[in-house]
Order: C-alpha cells, then structure tokens, then sequence
C-alpha cells in the first residue's frame, strides 16, 4: 500500500479542480478512487481531512462529536451493566448455598 504526504494529497486535490479528478489522478499516477476519496474527505472534514498516520481525526460537528461521546459513555454503560450482572449471578449463586 502507498503512502502519501499531507502535502502531496493538497496538491494534488487542487490540480483536480483545475483539470478533473480522472485527468489528475492519470498525470499523479494514482488511483481515480484514491483521488476521489481524498476530495471526499476534504469535504467532509475540511483541514481536518489529511491528518496522516497516528493521528485522530475529530468529527468537525458539534452534533457528530456529540454522538462520538453519547456512544463511548454508553459502551462504558454497558460494559459496567454487565460487570454488575456477573456479580449479581456470583452472588445469587452463593446465596443457595
């Protein structure tokens, strides 16, 4: 898998402007999907969208990083539900005795 450069990934997204996805990506020798994508998130994240390897990249939205935090606090819900359902089954368990 190829790797490309914040920078690369910029230029090439304005030469696409300038002369078309399908034209760029044949000049870049890349992929049109590639390109395509790229342009994707470009929309969709803005300066956000290239941030490279190793880092995160946080939804521009207030409402999407909204959901992010309701969907890790319920996973963590979730999680602490069950740990207390195990222990309400150890403890029944033992309760028989």
């Amino acid at each position: 898998m190829t790797t490309y450069d914040k920078s690369f990934k910029e230029e090439a997204l304005k030469l696409s402007d300038e002369i078309g996805v399908t034209k760029a990506a044949a000049q870049l020798g890349i992929p049109y999907y590639t390109l395509s994508n790229w342009r994707y998130k470009q929309h969709a994240y803005g300066d956000l969208a290239h941030v490279g390897s190793g880092h995160k990249r946080e939804p521009g939205d207030e409402k999407d990083q909204r959901i992010r935090q309701l969907e890790k606090e319920n996973a963590e819900l979730q999680r602490a539900n069950e740990i207390l359902q195990e222990a309400l089954g150890f403890f029944a368990k033992n309760r028989k005795k």
